[in-house]
């Protein structure tokens, strides 16, 4: 596709499209139907269903017009007079027939009528579609519609459509038209969305179109999921598609202080889990206009008028208070809640310790102490510090539960539980545990490194006992918190070594490799021990500057893929990790990549994994070299 979308922030917020018919299966066609929906130019009915397969009306086609129009905010509930005759002001189309007439993007028939409910024609549809771009009659030379099919060809307009221009339009093509349109030039040079939404920029100098910035432009919120919220939104969220902390996900597992943001148009929830409890260090650069604080050692942006309220002189949580910060989509705090509107479940953290030290804090009159505190990664992917008594015996990779009851922090060390079992295909249960809708899941390389994963990242992995660390079942028997022991690896860096000098002579061990991360190279230098490497993809354990281990990965020939799975040369099938780095290889040297671009059939593709399957394995790195 010439006009491929930016989809790779997506694929860890916004992973699957809007439409849910059987029919919308084509990436592409979500894509197009996301964009659409995001900006309200086709919506699917109150299940989402898009109904690609039916004929477009003349009318639902006008409606498309306007609101893919500079008219699309200012066309009325109602037309003022009746459009056409049979058309009348209670029409439910005669705003946007009447809007359209205004414009000149549209005419009736030379008999006086406009036929709304008559399926309207390919070439009918791009004639209304080239006035959009700013094209008139007079731009065209010969009969109609010769000069106009000739421009929707040259334009582009054409891409995924396969009706003729005398064949009746379904919605599919009215979905493709309009896509097309939106990354088309205008009769002045201009892209057509960049003339929509002038302060947006969403369509690069490319052709290339923006979907997040669009999508994010779409999206309102955020709001905390409290008692009721459900009603304060403005449609049915029954049937709005759900995803929470960027995967797909349902209505059923969005819990109470999540913070929620939203699409109308796309009938779509985005809930985030993410949340911090501590003690208020500190407010910038003052209490009177708070722009940021610091709880638990880490600095959050104030997102909301909300949470700026909450921690300024007007709102209730000062210097020293114990909050619960809960975060937005971009990590900054949407919500600073008091002790007081803080649930019982806010007040538990679990994690892992990754450092133990001195931590400066503030008390309620703005004067500064040391205290002795631990930093953990927590089960929900954040970063936090809490002091612990000066006696205490805390150490790094210690598996840790903080309480803020009564107003005070308390840091309690884990003992290990142990636990077996395969997990689901579907993710949802372990052995015979069933996981919370909710579980967080901490995977933990030694104690240095975790990462907080989904359910998803370990279907059909088997756990022996020594892989969990630590869990804990709800009320109702599931697994809400699980603490595992390197089961993905998804911790640990991936590359390709492109040179490798061990010396191991004698007294004298040494080695000396650079590794390429993501188009990055770094020299790595080790005394005293060579890992045994050659050059090639590998996996780097530990920090790149001093890393615990370096391996290389295991080769498989692939003969193709298809989204995140990749079909080997004995037809078996590998998942590929989301983070997977992809190369292609030109005479001896790697050049960074991606799948869309190698996985069209140029190129020999290798892939590169660490471990199997069931062990939490997947590829990590692919070469692709031009056939």
């Amino acid at each position: 596709m010439k006009k491929r979308i930016l989809s790779a922030f997506l694929a860890l917020v916004l992973t699957a499209g809007l439409c849910t018919s059987a029919l919308a299966a084509a990436p592409v066609q979500d894509e197009a139907a996301q964009v659409l929906a995001a900006l309200d130019i086709m919506s699917g009915d109150e299940n989402g269903d898009l109904h690609l397969e039916r004929t477009i009306t003349r009318a639902e086609f006008t409606r498309m017009v306007i609101s893919a129009s500079p008219y699309r905010d200012s066309a009325g509930s109602a037309a003022s007079v009746a459009p056409y005759p049979d058309v009348p002001r209670t029409h439910w189309a005669a705003a946007y027939v009447q809007a359209a007439v205004s414009a000149g993007y549209v005419s009736g028939y030379l008999d006086g009528t406009f036929r709304p409910d008559n399926p309207i024609t390919l070439a009918e549809g791009v004639t209304m579609v080239l006035t959009l771009l700013g094209y008139e009659k007079s731009d065209f030379t010969g009969a109609w519609p010769a000069g106009q099919m000739a421009a929707y060809h040259s334009l582009g307009l054409d891409e995924g459509i396969t009706t003729g221009q005398d064949s009746a339009m379904t919605r599919q093509d009215a979905l493709y038209l309009f896509y097309n349109l939106l990354t088309a030039r205008t009769k002045t040079g201009s892209f057509y969305l960049n003339t929509l939404e002038p302060t947006l920029n969403l369509v690069d100098a490319s052709g290339t179109l923006d979907r997040v910035a669009l999508v994010n432009s779409a999206m309102d919120g955020p709001m905390v999921a409290e008692s009721g919220w459900q009603s304060r939104l403005p449609f049915d969220v029954n049937t709005a598609t759900v995803y929470r902390d960027g995967r797909a996900s349902t209505l059923s597992a969005v819990q109470l202080q999540d913070v929620v943001y939203w699409s109308e148009p796309m009938r779509t929830l985005w809930a985030y889990s993410k949340k911090v409890t501590g003690t208020l260090e500190s407010v910038s650069p003052n209490v009177s206009a708070p722009t940021s604080i610091t709880v638990a050692g880490q600095t959050y942006a104030l997102e909301t008028q909300d949470a700026i309220y909450a921690c300024s002189d007007l709102g209730t949580c000062r210097t020293g208070d114990l909050v619960t910060v809960l975060l937005g989509r971009s990590g900054g705090a949407a919500a600073v809640l008091g002790s007081d509107t803080s649930t019982a479940d806010s007040n538990l953290v679990y994690g892992m310790v990754t450092q133990v030290g001195n931590h400066t804090y503030t008390d309620e009159k703005g004067n500064s102490y040391t205290e002795k505190a631990v930093t953990l990664i927590t089960t929900t992917g954040a970063t936090a510090t809490y002091p612990v008594q000066s006696n205490s015996s805390f150490q790094e990779g210690d598996l840790v539960r903080v309480t803020t009851e009564g107003g005070s922090v308390q840091v309690k060390r884990l003992s290990n539980t142990s636990l077996e079992g395969t997990v689901s295909a579907d993710g949802k249960r372990l052995g015979s545990h069933t996981l919370a809708d909710n579980v967080a899941i901490l995977d933990t390389y030694d104690d240095s490194a975790a990462i907080r994963i989904y359910p998803s990242r370990l279907a059909g992995v088997k756990l022996s006992g020594s892989m969990v660390r630590y869990y804990s079942t709800n009320e109702q028997g599931e697994i809400d918190q699980l603490i595992l022991k390197e089961v993905t690896g998804d911790m640990h860096t991936y590359g390709v070594l492109t040179d490798v000098n061990e010396v191991n002579v004698g007294m004298t061990t040494m080695g000396s490799y650079t590794v390429d991360v993501n188009g990055t190279e770094t020299p790595i230098v080790v005394n005293n021990t060579v890992y045994g490497v050659k050059m090639g993809p590998c996996v780097v354990k530990g920090s790149l500057q001093a890393p615990d281990r370096i391996s290389n990965l295991t080769e498989v020939k692939l003969d193709g893929v298809s989204g995140t799975t990749a079909l080997t040369s004995s037809s078996q099938k590998f998942p590929i990790w989301e983070h997977a780095a992809v190369y292609e290889v030109r005479n001896g040297s790697y050049y960074l990549s991606s799948l869309d671009r190698v996985t069209g059939g140029d190129y020999t593709l290798t892939g590169y994994y660490d471990k199997a399957q069931n062990q939490g394995g997947c590829i990590r790195v692919l070469l692709a070299r031009a056939q």
